[in-house]
């Protein structure tokens, strides 16, 4: 059966430890895997705007030996005249690998389920998977180990960004935390699926409406912007709801004496992060965004050494 990475939990524990490890390889020696030489082609798809996600994919295919054929959503059927299942028959064909960043979960688990080569989930509207590799990878330098550290993120609950955090950090053992209004709260069925983890992995699960109790003593403090896209008409409205939830030297003080921040970016100073923050001493945000690259080509080495098995 084809290994796919559609959300955080497509990875036991056990195989996340194996990704990351290899990441860390690959950051010392970036050209250590070659999976795709030939140079075979992965196919790299965007339905939304992107820097990181893009550079990184990009930079990491051609790292592992192949050829990233970048397609924006304005220049391809998919999903248009030609349905995603057609759209996966077709490519397997041609390419070694499917990288999506787009909207609907559903279209993620409609390529998956149509074709033999690896989907990769690049973001979508419930789940940030690859991100998640990063962020994780990024405590792991930091902390050395992930087991029984404590993350709380803080802002929008019901977004990609906490939902990824909830079962990434369950499955890594963390203690996670989500401090969100009571409008905003994450998916309960994600909220159930993380606590099982969680109780396997040695982890635990908070969500809360107060944005201290979640920080407090915490290992890493997370956050994301409060208007992602497609919420731009949100703006006045989201603004006053999180006004109480941007993390600023107050919240950084209730967390450990040598937690680390985290924002998967583009970060808005002012409003979900203030500048001393985000510029400050505790911010590992430039190591995190680095580390798209490194987790990524650690991914994608992953699944292409399973399914070729």
């Amino acid at each position: 059966m084809t290994r796919h990475f559609l959300r955080d939990d497509d990875l036991t524990a056990s195989e996340q430890r194996e990704v990351l490890d290899l990441a860390l390889r690959l950051k010392a020696e970036p050209y250590l895997e070659r999976p795709l030489t030939g140079p075979q082609t992965v196919a790299v798809f965007f339905d939304k705007t992107s820097t990181r996600t893009r550079v990184s994919f990009s930079v990491g295919i051609a790292d592992l030996g192949g050829v990233p054929l970048v397609i924006s959503s304005s220049d391809s059927q998919l999903g248009g005249k030609e349905s995603v299942a057609d759209t996966a028959r077709v490519l397997e064909r041609m390419v070694s690998a499917i990288v999506w960043r787009t909207f609907a979960q559903s279209g993620l688990e409609e390529m998956a389920a149509g074709t033999v080569v690896p989907v990769v989930n690049a973001l979508s509207d419930d789940f940030h998977p690859c991100q998640l590799l990063a962020d994780l990878l990024t405590v792991r330098e930091r902390f050395g180990t992930l087991t029984d550290r404590s993350l709380a993120y803080v802002g929008d609950g019901a977004n990609n960004m906490a939902h990824s955090y909830l079962l990434a950090c369950a499955t890594a053992g963390m203690h996670v935390r989500i401090g969100s209004p009571a409008a905003y709260q994450p998916r309960a069925d994600i909220v159930e699926d993380a606590r099982r983890i969680a109780s396997e992995a040695g982890g635990s699960v908070l969500v809360t409406t107060d944005p201290k109790e979640a920080a407090a003593d915490a290992n890493v403090i997370a956050t994301d912007t409060w208007v992602s896209m497609g919420q731009e008409s949100e703006k006045a409205e989201r603004v006053a709801v999180f006004g109480d939830y941007g993390v600023d030297d107050e919240l950084m003080a209730v967390a450990s004496s040598d937690a680390i921040f985290l924002h998967c970016l583009p970060a808005y100073r002012g409003y979900e992060v203030e500048a001393t923050v985000i510029d400050g001493p505790s911010s590992v945000v430039w190591d995190e965004a680095e580390n798209r690259l490194h987790a990524q080509k650690a991914l994608l080495a992953w699944l292409l050494e399973k399914n070729a098995s």
